[in-house]
């Protein structure tokens, strides 16, 4: 699963990478920074299943009952305007989040960059602008790919050589888009039974940024959010958005793992460390981090992640194990693996996903938690714990 980071340049693209996924990457204050797209490991957090069964076990990606499932983070390109027409890195840049299943738009609430993603002053840009202009490349880019074939849609679709649903899923095979995803569209805005050679650009038009809105979903990262004058203007956004400050996360988890302080991604503060002599410098800044959290409940990065995967994408987390009773792998260990699963998957589609011989062989799975045993069709829920019983083991 691809998660794909987004905006115009140093807006706190790079800044959100690092932080998420503790990986250092090139950052600086001019465009273009980065080049070449990071990727990286981040990870989203969800109740482990150990809580429902008040057990304790050894496992690094368990912290306290929190379990930390891990995603793809991609950070691209910087994006400025006419990036769909192939300006700045634009193609570079489409090309690169086209897989993402789910998209963060780092936006600079607090005004510090134009729209080329210069340094200004505090407040001289209307962050709205960046909003709307990321979404606008989006939009002309799906435009640009279906106006292009329309004409052959149409011909295909009159010599009954295809329907429209497919023919214009096939237009978008490329950014993953289902056949089911544009049927939802069509007959949301009631084009299903319209002849297309009848639609108009406005048809076309629409149709294509709810296709966009449906299939890459989009999330505001109200980046700077501490040194923003009026976090009031979040309001005036439609998307989902959530003020954070990466560089705050960022100098967190740099002081945590220097051993200076206890905090946990996603915590609304944090503990000095007692016995670890902090210089002035460093005290200075953690003074700075308690003013910014009086202001903004969290650094929010955490946030941002958990609602793009488990909100937008509606996902669910699973634990497949071996062994029913003792909760764990043939190797012994409790609890070893989750797995995200769309809403409303069954238990054959896990046993698809962990491999295809326990798929083709498939019998049935218990329900650790009811110790019920269930079919391959029964819908499975967030946070369940599942055994797949197979005739055969994976390769």
């Amino acid at each position: 699963m691809q998660i794909g980071l987004l905006g115009k340049a140093n807006v706190g693209k790079s800044t959100f990478f690092s932080a998420a996924t503790e990986t250092d990457v090139a950052s600086g204050n001019f465009p273009f920074t980065t080049i070449e797209p990071n990727v990286g490991v981040a990870y989203v957090q969800s109740d482990c299943a150990c809580k429902h069964f008040d057990l304790k076990h050894e496992n690094e990606l368990c912290v306290n009952g929190t379990r930390l499932i891990p995603i793809k983070l991609i950070d691209v390109a910087g994006l400025v305007p006419g990036a769909h027409e192939g300006k700045g890195l634009g193609n570079q840049f489409l090309d690169d989040a086209r897989q993402a299943e789910v998209l963060i738009h780092v936006v600079d609430i607090a005004g510090t960059t134009d729209i080329q993603g210069q340094s200004i002053p505090v407040g001289t840009h209307d962050p709205l602008e960046d909003v709307a202009f990321v979404q606008d490349e989006f939009d002309q880019w799906f435009i640009d790919i279906l106006k292009r074939e329309w004409d052959k849609i149409t011909r295909e679709v009159d010599q009954k050589r295809a329907k429209l649903t497919d023919g214009i899923a096939k237009r978008f095979s490329g950014l993953g888009i289902k056949d089911y995803q544009v049927q939802q569209v069509l007959q949301k805005q009631d084009l299903i039974t319209i002849n297309p050679k009848e639609w108009n650009d406005s048809n076309i038009e629409n149709f294509v940024k709810e296709l966009r809105k449906n299939t890459k979903p989009m999330i505001i990262a109200a980046n700077k959010a501490d040194l923003c004058k009026d976090l009031d203007i979040m309001k005036k956004i439609s998307d989902t958005v959530i003020p954070c400050s990466a560089e705050t996360e960022l100098l967190l988890r740099k002081a945590t793992k220097a051993g200076i302080i206890n905090y946990n991604s996603g915590d609304k503060g944090f503990k000095i460390n007692s016995e670890k002599e902090i210089p002035a410098p460093q005290q200075k800044a953690l003074d700075l981090v308690n003013t910014i959290f009086s202001k903004i409940e969290s650094t929010g990065i955490q946030k941002i992640l958990n609602t793009a995967v488990f909100d937008s994408l509606n996902l669910i987390t699973v634990y497949p194990v071996e062994d029913e009773t003792k909760l764990t792998n043939k190797d012994g260990v409790i609890l070893p693996d989750t797995k995200l699963l769309p809403q409303d998957s069954t238990a054959k589609d896990l046993a698809i996903l962990i491999h295809a011989d326990i798929a083709k062989g498939f019998l049935h799975a218990i329900d650790c938690k009811t110790k019920q045993r269930i079919s391959g069709e029964q819908k499975l829920k967030h946070g369940d714990v599942i055994k797949i019983v197979s005739t055969l083991s994976r390769g």
